[in-house]
This record gives structure tokens, C-alpha cells and sequence, in this order.
């Protein structure tokens, strides 16, 4: 056996070794896969087996990619620099620069980030003259990548929306989008990979190239990957099956992306002749916490036996503490830390917060502000989102790409130059007649007679064309200082002399400072492999962990990281597990693997927290504890932690028992229902929506006919100047004034306060 291999389990052996056909290793957490696997490949290479260019390495964060190819490296020395290892992304860009003129682009297209893909989705709207109340853009977007991740493209969801009206105008606008991008030059995220299925599949050629090149495949978090992921793999390995492939199904948690658990779950069934190696020993937590998970994960159905046990000490009890509400609840937390770090030598970098929606943000930022405590929230304004950044970016795509026209649309007036919208609806507008880009239509003047700023669109080509002309003699570093020179860009944010403009100068400098990294680490780095790198970063690859602050962040982006002391707050049902996944098996599942990820995530120390009442969203309600709390043995728990649970329980049946009541005394007094429905079993834990269901009838009874001083009551028509007609379904006291829940006809569901929002009485 290779010496190289003397630092592996016995597990991580086997499947190190194991090169004869397909694997499925099962890596529970903490149970050292990222080692597995970068022994695996550092063992192909020393054993002959394959050459490094033969091998294709795929990952799910440029974080992990960089981490192993690092790890490799040190291993078997530069030789780890031509194995092509990266994530699906990235390494479909890498195939696309290659082949996609065999599809009809250029290979030097663009990628359309999210904010770029929102603009074009508006303008594609609004030259259909759709309404985007009625069609929102956050709706087209998903449904499109939802197609995208089904290989479903714009032809066949025209073909399946026949008879759907919805779906209908959902079709126009997807095939105008994406004829918008293939006329830009441009891909967004969703193409980079369906797009080299597509290449695959009409060109077998190819496919069989880049079948023969890859001899041995290896893919890292298999349960996250979506259909078009899994038919790209499958089109690769399908002729050796070599392939090893690493995941968990326990820690499946982004079925709302398109991630399909079925994947791992019926990999043996893809693949029946597959080895199946499982790594169960975890290294990172105690025993308490590590049993902890293990108790909530194993009611979930849909998974592969297997139970993570470790050799590390028991540990400290878990601790569950119950606050009267949010602040007090973030209150304990910072106390709880700070107590900590004086006490023993942590920093702040050694704890997160761990929370289930970004809506809880809000507070937490508030007080650990006015605590004094250090934090950085980690999903906050991206970097690459902010305005100064998008501007310089779309200068340098307009530069890389001059038939961009979404990049040249946003730069061509910033900073201001006197063009107007109607003279670049004039340039659009032609360029479609002509079928050419508004670049190339500018660079005939003649073209620009009869438009008012034609002098001012003029200087501009001028200024791009000398900016191409630089693009191969100098730095990209060196570029985008000329960038922001010749542009204006930085006289501009000089003039405004502002702390706004000053730290938006400090961004771009920051900007520039990443290309300049960029060049050092990337040999011959062009602009076009630059602006192909920073369209692949994702907000968690930018976590800057040497920082002394404590993490704030959502569970699911807290995947694959590891912190001393872990706190888990807002774990009540409704939050966590979400309202929305309650009634749906798949839904719960889902999130109770969520709440394995956040239990593991944690070395030494858990704490899980809730609060009796919770403001979120505008609205105040009384809470019941997590189910997964519930799951959680007492003997896992300190004794105060137990006694906190017994009596959070004991409150939360009283607390049912009184809403029980409340249901039946409605009941009985509507002929609408048949009183045998009043039975508790019927309504289970979703008893808060069955009551805010029934048409007219207020969660507090001795509101549902009383009239107050403002005249209105439940079931009352009214109108808003902005939302058009509804009905009020709830009256609530809220100090001096009353909240007025309205079910709008065309807006749905709102909240309002009645002192502040003038309302029409319709109908009483």
C-alpha cells in the first residue's frame, strides 16, 4: 500500500484505493471528505493511473476549489496545476471558450450576472408591454432557471405552456430574453451550463473528445446537484465510469434551487455495478453535539443508514434558552459571547450565528451595533452588486465585448454626458433594424444624424475605441485606472467631494487591488479571463475569515464551514421549520436536514435559542417551540436547558389549548362549519393558519363585530389609493392605533396601520 496513504482511516482508504469502476462515497460531517478526496487524486497520479489533464475535479464554491487544488498541490507539486478542477461553472466557461461558436456566439461572451439578467427581463417587459405587477420579475427569473436546470429551453416551455395563459406570457418573455442574450454575445449563469449539455448533445464529436481527455471524474457534494449537473456528468463518465462522487444526503438542503436529492439517493441504480464507501467517523464535534444531529436527522425517510460517531470528548450539555422576545433573545447571545471571550481565549471569530431567514438580520445587526460587538453579516450588499462596481465592470465587458449592449446601455451616460433615453431608444432601436450592435451602428457616424447628443455619442466611441486599443499592450489593472480616467468616472466622484463618494472610490480601489491579485496568481491573465473570474465568485467565497468578528449569517450558508461555538436562534415552528414546508413532507425533510447542518456546523459549544413572542414581517405573534428541539433528547441538554424545555412545553399546550378553545367558540357560533370539525386531532399544530383561513373571522373573537373609533371593522370593502379594492380579514390593537390586515384583489395580502393609511369605505 502507498505510504502516501498512512494518514487515512481505514474508510478513507478504501475509497481512496478503490479505482476500478463507480463510487459513491457517503461523508457524513466533519468526516475529513475534502482529505479523502485530495489523497484520492494525489494517489491516481503517484500510482500511474492517470495523467493529471486526465482527471476533472469538480467542486461547488471557488472557496472549496481553491482549498483543494491547494491541498493537492502540496501533495504531489505542480503537477496539481494541469489537473482541471474548479466548479461546474467554472469549468463549463472553460469548455465554452472552446466550443460554443458551435452553437453560434463568440468565445468572447460575456456572463450576465443577476442584477444584469433583472435589467433585461425589464426591458425584454416592457417591449412586450407586459405589466410586471402582473408578471414580476423575481417570478420570470425563476421560472426561467428553473427551465434552464430541466434542460427545458425557450422552444419546448413554449410547446408545454399551450393552453396556460400564464405560462403563455411567461414564454414570450423567455424567448425574447434569451434571443436578447444570444444577440449581446451574452450567457447569464443558468446557459454556462446547459448550454455545454447542449454542445455535447448536438455535437457527439465533441462529447467523445472530452470523454476520452477525462479518464477519471470526481464530483464533490453530489446531494446539490441539479438535472442538468447530473446529465452533464452522466454524458461525461458514460463511456469508462470512472467516477467517484462525494456527498451526504443528509446535508441536501437546496432543493429550492433546483438541487435533486434523488441524485444520491438512486445513484446504485444509475450505476449498479457502483462501490459505496461510507465515512461516519467526524472530527469536528463533541459527542453531545454530534448525537444531537444524530437524533434529528433519523426521522427523516428519504436517506442512506449510516450514524456519525466520534472518538472527541463528550463535551458541554447543549444549552436552550427561552427569551421573552427577538431582542432579548440577540441580548442573551452577545452577553453569552462576550462572557465567553473573557473567560477563556476566544476571539469573535470563533463563534456564528446561525439564523433561518434573512428577515432576522435586521435585529441582530441592531444589537450587537449597540452592544459594541464586532460582527460582519455574511449575504448583506454583495460587493460586485455595488453601483460603482457594476459601472466599471460593464466598462470593461463593453471593452471585451462590443456587442454588449446591456453593458453599453448602463456606461454610456455614467457619469452624465447628455445622452438621453430617447436618443438611446433612437440607437436601439436602429441597431435591431440593422441587426447589428448599437457599438457598431455608432461607429458610422452617419448614422447619428437627426439624433441632438450625436457629438456627445461620438466622444464616447471615440474614448471605448481607444480603450480597446489598450486592452492587449497594458494590465488589466492598468486599464481600469485608464478606465476611470478617461471616463470621467473618477473626476466625478472627486467633484461630488462627499464620505459616500469617498467610500465609493475606496470600492474601486479595492476593485482594482482584486484584478491586481488576479494578475500575480493568474499567468498571461487576459481581461476576458479577469471579468470570467469575478462573474464566478459567490458571497460565502468571499468570507474573510481572519477577521476578529463574529459571523452572522443564514444556515444555509453557513454549508461547509466550522465554528467553535455555534448559535442557532429563532428555532420555533412556522420559522423554523419554515410555515411553508409544515404540511408538506418534502418541505419538513428538508428542513430538518437544514437543522443537521446547523447543528454540525458547531466544534465545542450549541446553543439554541427561541423567543415566547416574535415580531417579523410587521407582525406580532406568541410562539411554539421548534419540533426539531423537540427531537433532541433532555439527556443531550444541561439541566437548566431541561427545565426550560419542560416549561416551554407545558406554556405551548396551554397556549393550543386556548386557541382550541377560540376555534370552538367560532365554530359554534357559524352554521358554516359542522361543529364535528371543532375536534383538535383535525387540526394538529397548524391550528394559527386554520384560523387566519376562515373568511372573516378574526384570530381574537372579541374584535370580529366591534366597531372602533376609525369605523372599520372585519368584512368591511374599502379601497386604497394604491392597491386598488379589498376586504379587511383582522383588526388588531397596536398601542394608540390598530393594525388592519386587507386582502387586496389584485395585490393579495397586506398589512396596514389605520391611522397612517387613508382608506375609502366601500362597503360596511
Amino acid at each position: 500500500m502507498s505510504e502516501l496513504l498512512n494518514g487515512l482511516n481505514d474508510k478513507q482508504k478504501e475509497a481512496a484505493m478503490y479505482v476500478d469502476g463507480p463510487l459513491l462515497i457517503l461523508a457524513g460531517a466533519g468526516s475529513g471528505k475534502t482529505r479523502t478526496l485530495t489523497y484520492k487524486i494525489a494517489y491516481l497520479l503517484e500510482e500511474g493511473i492517470v495523467k493529471p489533464w486526465e482527471i476533472l475535479a469538480i467542486t461547488f464554491t471557488n472557496k472549496a476549489a481553491k482549498e483543494m487544488k491547494t491541498r493537492v498541490e502540496s501533495l504531489i507539486g505542480e503537477n496539481g496545476n494541469d489537473i482541471w478542477l474548479g466548479t461546474f461553472h467554472s469549468v463549463c466557461v472553460r469548455i465554452l471558450k472552446r466550443e460554443i461558436n458551435l452553437i453560434g456566439y463568440s468565445t468572447d461572451f460575456n456572463i450576465f450576472d443577476e442584477l444584469d439578467k433583472e435589467k433585461v427581463i425589464k426591458e425584454v417587459l416592457k417591449k412586450l408591454n407586459i405589466d410586471d405587477k402582473v408578471y414580476p420579475v423575481s417570478l420570470i427569473k425563476y421560472e426561467i432557471s428553473n427551465a434552464k436546470d430541466k434542460m427545458i429551453d425557450y422552444v419546448k416551455y413554449k410547446n408545454d405552456a399551450i393552453g396556460d395563459f400564464r405560462k403563455e406570457k411567461i414564454a414570450e418573455v423567455y424567448e425574447l430574453y434569451q434571443k436578447t442574450l444570444k444577440q449581446n454575445n451574452a450567457l447569464d449563469f443558468d446557459d454556462i451550463i446547459m448550454l455545454t449539455v447542449k454542445i455535447f448533445l448536438e455535437n457527439p464529436d465533441r462529447l467523445n473528445y472530452y470523454q476520452n481527455k477525462f479518464k477519471y471524474i470526481l464530483v464533490d457534494e453530489y446531494q446539490d446537484t441539479n438535472k442538468v449537473q447530473f446529465i452533464l456528468i452522466s454524458l461525461l463518465s458514460a463511456a469508462h465510469g470512472k467516477i467517484c462522487v462525494v456527498g451526504d444526503e443528509s446535508q441536501s438542503i437546496y432543493g429550492f434551487r433546483g438541487a435533486d436529492i434523488s441524485n444520491i439517493l438512486n445513484f446504485e441504480r444509475e450505476y449498479p455495478n457502483a462501490k459505496v464507501v461510507k465515512l461516519e467517523e467526524n472530527y469536528r464535534s463533541t459527542k453531545n453535539i454530534l448525537n444531537a444531529a444524530n437524533e434529528v436527522i433519523k426521522n427523516n425517510k428519504s436517506k442512506i443508514d449510516k450514524k456519525l460517531w466520534t472518538e472527541n470528548d463528550e463535551g458541554e450539555k447543549i444549552c436552550y434558552k427561552t427569551l421573552p422576545n427577538e431582542y432579548e433573545e440577540v441580548e442573551f447571545v452577545v452577553d453569552k459571547i462576550d462572557e465567553i471571550c473573557k473567560k477563556e481565549n476566544k476571539t469573535y471569530s470563533d463563534f456564528a450565528v446561525l439564523f433561518r431567514t434573512n428577515a432576522q438580520a435586521r435585529v441582530l445587526e441592531e444589537v450587537f451595533m449597540r452592544n459594541g460587538t464586532p460582527y460582519k453579516l455574511i449575504g448583506g450588499l454583495k460587493f460586485y452588486s455595488r453601483k460603482e462596481i457594476k459601472d466599471l465592470t460593464s466598462y470593461l465587458k463593453l471593452i471585451q465585448n462590443k456587442d454588449d449592449n446591456i453593458s453599453l446601455k448602463r456606461i454610456i451616460n455614467e457619469p452624465k454626458r447628455g445622452i438621453g433615453d430617447t436618443a438611446l431608444d433612437r440607437l436601439d432601436i436602429l441597431a435591431t433594424e440593422n441587426n447589428i450592435s448599437i457599438f457598431e451602428l455608432i461607429q458610422d457616424s452617419n448614422n447619428l444624424i437627426g439624433i441632438r447628443s450625436a457629438g456627445n455619442i461620438i466622444m464616447f466611441r471615440d474614448m471605448i475605441n481607444e480603450l480597446i486599443a489598450l486592452k492587449d499592450k497594458i494590465k488589466i489593472s492598468e486599464l481600469m485606472k485608464e478606465v476611470l480616467k478617461k471616463s470621467g468616472y473618477e473626476d466625478m466622484l472627486n467633484q461630488e467631494d462627499s464620505k459616500e463618494s469617498e467610500m465609493r472610490f475606496e470600492n474601486l480601489m479595492e476593485f482594482i487591488g482584486v484584478a491586481m491579485e488576479f494578475e500575480n496568481e493568474t499567468a498571461d491573465a487576459t481581461l476576458a479571463d479577469f471579468l470570467d473570474s469575478i462573474a464566478l465568485v459567490s458571497d460565502v467565497d468571499k468570507l474573510d475569515e481572519s477577521s476578529e468578528a463574529v459571523t452572522l449569517m443564514t444556515m444555509h450558508s453557513a454549508k461547509g464551514l466550522e465554528f467553535d461555538d455555534v448559535f442557532l436562534v429563532g428555532m420555533e415552528d412556522g420559522l423554523f421549520p419554515s410555515k411553508r414546508s409544515i404540511d408538506e413532507v418534502d418541505g419538513i425533510e428538508e428542513e430538518r436536514r437544514l437543522c443537521y447542518v446547523g447543528i454540525t456546523r458547531a466544534k465545542e459549544r450549541l446553543y439554541i435559542t427561541n423567543a415566547s413572542k416574535r415580531t417579523l414581517y410587521g407582525s406580532t405573534t406568541y410562539t411554539m417551540p421548534s419540533r426539531f428541539v423537540d427531537e433532541i433528547s433532555d439527556d443531550l441538554l444541561d439541566e437548566e436547558s431541561q427545565e426550560n424545555k419542560s416549561l416551554r412545553k407545558r406554556k405551548s399546550e396551554d397556549y393550543l389549548d386556548n386557541e382550541y378553545s377560540q376555534v370552538d367558540s367560532i365554530i359554534s357560533s357559524n352554521n358554516f362549519i359542522p361543529k364535528s370539525t371543532s375536534n383538535k386531532s383535525s387540526f394538529g399544530l397548524s391550528v394559527d393558519s386554520f384560523l387566519k383561513n376562515i373568511s372573516g373571522v378574526s384570530s381574537k373573537p372579541s374584535y370580529e363585530s366591534k366597531s372602533f373609533n376609525n369605523d372599520y371593522t372585519v368584512g368591511m370593502q374599502v379601497k386604497h389609493k394604491k392597491f386598488g379594492v379589498g376586504v379587511i380579514k383582522k383588526i388588531e390593537e397596536e398601542g394608540e392605533d390598530f393594525k388592519l390586515d386587507i386582502q387586496f384583489e389584485n395585490f393579495g395580502f397586506k398589512r396596514l396601520m389605520a391611522n397612517f393609511t387613508p382608506l375609502e369605505i366601500i362597503e360596511k
